[in-house]
């Protein structure tokens, strides 16, 4: 079965983008999100989240992807052109996709997020930076896989 994608975006061209290039890739996308409301909405029927820091209602991406790896435990990819605004939450995430993103950097990444156990530290996708916690590896405990 088809891993399910939240897209949290408040640009809708970017979203209608990032939806396309998720669809090419063999997923399906369970929602697109504008802003914190409608992206908890839209959670528990997802596995993995595209989350941009700055929506609609101000710059909640961060916690947004917290609470989404937390409460749901959803997978979560930041994609934003701000990555240092992203501070502590990159703990809650696999890591970042710098925009202007390239549409197999969205692509890889979500393969790999989908993976039983994502090996972040060999990922080389261009334009994605992994987040490693202190231990060298991501786990996929507390996460739907």
């Amino acid at each position: 079965m088809a891993k399910k994608i939240l897209i949290v975006e408040d640009e809708i061209f970017v979203a209608l983008e990032i939806e396309q290039i998720v669809q090419d890739a063999g997923f399906d996308v369970g929602a697109i999100a504008a802003d914190r409301e409608a992206a908890l909405g839209a959670a528990a029927e997802c596995d993995i989240a595209l989350v941009d820091l700055n929506l609609r209602d101000g710059p909640t991406g961060p916690s947004i992807g917290m609470e989404l790896a937390s409460r749901f435990g959803i997978r979560v990819i930041y994609v934003t052109a701000n990555p240092a605004q992203i501070g502590t939450a990159s703990a809650a995430a696999l890591g970042v996709i710098t925009k202007p993103f390239r549409a197999h950097s969205i692509a890889a990444t979500i393969q790999l997020a989908a993976s039983d156990m994502p090996a972040l530290e060999t990922a080389e996708i261009v334009g994605f930076t992994p987040f490693l916690p202190p231990h060298g590896s991501w786990s996929a405990a507390g996460s739907r896989g």
